[in-house]
């Protein structure tokens, strides 16, 4: 069994959306509807899709498996978990893929493999650099969904993303993490249709309270159902 450092990480567990899979590694990363194909499949329980997963990490590691666009990245993260829980650790996944394939490199693409599907979804769309859903997976339970959010609602670069991720790492609340790169959590624009904007704007004034306070309420009871 492998033990300290090389022993593979558990998915982190998520209270409302569990990052842990049910499906074979890789199949699909994301769905052709939404990326245009479908990913290679992995199965670390079997030797030939074992040593397919290996080649795909070698040559992500050295940037020749194919094109640099997000699908072919997460496919490359599909391969890097496939091969860490066949190889039963991060080092001897690096020695079975051999080139640039290094411990570090291996385990920071299998942890984006293990990110939410819903967070992997917008990798894959491209509103998410790959490179900032390699520190968004450097943390664990709802702050992932959060700093996700945050990149898509206030355009987070990869070194905010990263500030952010180390800050939590070291026991700063998420809110406070993304306060000190200028984030307010929570916060969104939306555009509402005429009928609805005038429903709103009158319900509000009826109850005496703010359009916010309306607007959260429907949704925690629409999102409770």
């Amino acid at each position: 069994m492998p033990s300290g450092e090389d022993r593979p990480e558990p998915d982190a567990a998520q209270p409302s959306e569990s990052a842990s899979r049910e499906s074979p590694i890789g199949e699909p990363v994301i769905r052709r509807d939404v990326a245009g194909e479908d990913a290679a499949r992995f199965d670390p329980s079997n030797a030939a899709s074992l040593a397919e997963a290996a080649d795909v990490v070698r040559r992500f590691a050295e940037n020749t498996a194919g094109g640099t666009d997000n699908v072919y990245m997460l496919r490359g993260a599909a391969a890097c978990a496939a091969l860490v829980r066949g190889e039963g650790s991060y080092k001897a996944a690096a020695k079975r893929a051999g080139g640039e394939a290094s411990i570090s490199f291996i385990r920071k693409w299998a942890r984006v493999h293990d990110l939410p599907r819903s967070v992997r979804r917008y990798v894959a769309l491209g509103r998410i650099p790959p490179t900032a859903a390699k520190h968004i997976a450097r943390v664990a339970g709802e702050a992932r969904f959060l700093l996700a959010w945050a990149v898509l609602d206030h355009g987070l670069t990869v070194r905010e993303v990263r500030a952010a991720a180390s800050r939590v790492n070291e026991g700063t609340s998420v809110e406070t993490a993304l306060a000190e790169v200028d984030v307010e959590l929570g916060r969104l624009e939306v555009s509402l249709p005429t009928d609805t904007y005038r429903r709103l704007r009158r319900q509000a004034a009826l109850r005496d309270d703010d359009p916010e306070t309306v607007i959260t309420e429907a949704l925690a009871a629409y999102l409770d159902e």
